[in-house]
């Protein structure tokens, strides 16, 4: 294979890796691309996530071309990758809902504050604790209060979701970046993949930002509070959904192997495995389920709903 045949076909993988539903890419560009609540923020985001991602594969590239890449493609890796993957989300989630987690359970909550008097029943501030809009370890005010998405972090999340491989990544490791005249442009394959990779979560970014702009009877505060409580919910619960996910094929590899398989004959929807559903259950379940109950505290706000 020449040199620019290669090039070329790591640059249209990575056009198809960018499209698809991966769990390496759409969990993370959506979460920080919504949380922008802008068509520029939207692209913002998927620039700075996949410039990490494409930096870590042009530099796994470089390391497949001394045939060294093995060592990162085993189950082993693949589980720790999910588990820092997540670790990462779950402490962006937590850093944006901007209070402190302490382990509760609502029903013990409600016996306890109405027995020793500290909530009247059906009261306005323990329907607000038992939403997470107020926390009694970190604020008394009851107005729904997040901080702003940090972009920058999702560049760290690109370096980290680099090191999990799939079809893609085995072919620029193992067929394209060997293939390379010279160790110096070794990184070349790697590095258009990420290209590929990086336009197509751009426009998904923008795509992404542009939808909660549409929100009606809403005002730029609420549209702010309803973009920064999805993003942080599909952080924090998709960050312990990876977590999880890791650890179990750090346990049983077997996991990476089982999927089911569909007519459709394309990428990422032909065999749906552990990071298919993933997808669906950080990006779909949680977006929408976060989305309702965002909506719906802001319409009980007068700062937030017109």
């Amino acid at each position: 294979m020449g040199f620019y045949t290669a090039i070329i076909i790591a640059l249209l993988l990575g056009f198809v890796h960018g499209i698809t539903p991966d769990e390496h890419t759409w969990p993370i560009t959506f979460s920080y691309a919504v949380g922008s609540y802008s068509t520029k923020g939207g692209m913002k985001a998927g620039f700075i996530f996949s410039s990490g991602f494409t930096l870590q594969r042009s530099i796994l590239s470089e390391i497949a071309y001394f045939a060294l890449a093995g060592i990162f493609m085993t189950a082993t890796a693949f589980g720790i990758t999910y588990v820092f993957v997540g670790l990462a989300m779950l402490a962006a989630g937590i850093y944006i809902k901007n209070k402190k987690i302490y382990p509760h359970w609502h029903w013990i909550e409600e016996k306890l504050s109405y027995m020793v008097g500290i909530h009247k029943k059906g009261s306005k501030s323990h329907l607000l604790e038992e939403e997470h809009v107020l926390n009694p370890l970190n604020t008394t005010d009851s107005s729904p209060q997040l901080k702003a998405v940090p972009s920058k972090l999702a560049f760290l999340h690109g370096l980290i979701a680099g090191f999990g491989f799939g079809a893609f990544a085995l072919i620029i490791y193992t067929v394209l970046s060997p293939a390379m005249p010279s160790p110096w442009v070794g990184w070349v394959p790697g590095f258009m993949f990420g290209i590929g990779t990086m336009i197509m979560q751009i426009l998904f970014g923008a795509g992404f930002g542009r939808w909660l702009t549409s929100a009606k009877k809403l005002t730029q505060k609420g549209i702010a509070f309803v973009a920064r409580t999805i993003s942080s919910d599909v952080l924090l619960y998709g960050g312990l959904a990876f977590m999880v996910s890791g650890s179990l094929i750090l346990e049983f590899p077997w996991l990476l192997t089982y999927d089911i398989v569909t007519p459709l004959k394309i990428h990422n929807l032909h065999d749906l495995g552990i990071g298919f559903f993933l997808v669906i259950f950080a990006v779909i379940i949680i977006g929408f389920l976060s989305y309702i109950r965002a909506v719906k505290i802001a319409e009980r706000s007068k700062d937030l709903h017109r």
